[in-house]
């Protein structure tokens, strides 16, 4: 009866995240396969209760020179919704202040290329797409909680 009542009522453990090293390496192998492969590997579509993955393409905002990065992403109608958290890491990820720098993109996706623009989603937009993300990933307050800073919720959405 001890154990049992101590581990109900003992505090959540936080998530751990494998180390920076780690997550910095696992980036690095995973552009490098999408690369080598041309998109053949690394990339899929979204399934119920799993998120995707594209190649995020942006304008650097200081060198004005293409810069990508793979993303974990999710649809909402015709629109891709992604979260700019760096790794959970503190600062802004890069790619995402280049988008407010100039908002106009392009992604690679398992199946073709689509050009985006991109903007953050606020109010109950956000607070939907948050909840989404939520159920694909049910740590994700846990990790959202190490920044000092709101998580972006960044829309996607088809320039036609």
């Amino acid at each position: 009866m001890g154990d049992t009542d101590e581990r109900a009522t003992a505090p959540a453990r936080e998530p751990r995240l494998p180390p920076r090293w780690f997550i910095r390496t696992a980036w690095v192998v995973h552009r490098a396969m999408v690369r080598f492969s041309r998109g053949r590997l690394g990339l899929w579509k979204p399934k119920p209760g799993a998120w995707g993955t594209i190649v995020l393409r942006t304008t650097g905002r200081r060198s004005g020179a293409e810069r990508a990065v793979i993303l974990g992403y999710l649809e909402d109608g015709p629109n891709l919704v992604t979260l700019a958290m760096n790794g959970w890491a503190d600062p802004e990820p890069a790619w995402w202040l280049n988008l407010q720098a100039e908002p106009t993109a392009r992604v690679d996706l398992k199946d073709g290329t689509l050009d985006v623009r991109a903007r953050e989603a606020e109010g109950a937009e956000r607070e939907r797409l948050w909840s989404a993300y939520c159920e694909v990933d049910k740590n994700l307050e846990a990790y959202a909680a190490r920044r000092s800073r709101r998580t972006a919720v960044v829309v996607l959405e088809p320039v036609r």
